[in-house]
């Protein structure tokens, strides 16, 4: 499987990507103003949702997670954050390491 091939959680999701991915958006309308003000309060009302979690790691994982998240493009929180939220999702895979 390709380093960067998408893995679906199942076929229902595969195809509602492919979907979404043949919608032309230059054909869609542009939302109607009390349309735009109810997307942007259900958008501010996800996020502010949002939980601070303060957890204690040791330096040595600190730096490793920073350093893994910059070759990501992520800051170290969102690259923590993503991975919590694949964990408790199932989403996370484990690589197993091949022995030689």
């Amino acid at each position: 499987m390709d380093r960067y091939e998408i893995q679906y959680l199942n076929k229902e999701e595969k195809e509602l990507m492919e979907d979404i991915n043949k919608i032309d958006v230059k054909t869609l309308k542009k939302p109607s103003k009390k349309e735009q003000i109810l997307f942007k309060k259900a958008a501010k009302n996800f996020v502010a949702k949002e939980t601070k979690m303060n957890i204690r790691i040791a330096p040595y994982e600190l730096n490793r997670i920073k350093e893994r998240a910059g070759k990501e493009g992520l800051k170290y929180s969102a690259l923590i954050k993503s991975v919590m939220h694949k964990y408790i999702t199932g989403q996370l895979i484990e690589k197993r390491k091949k022995i030689a």
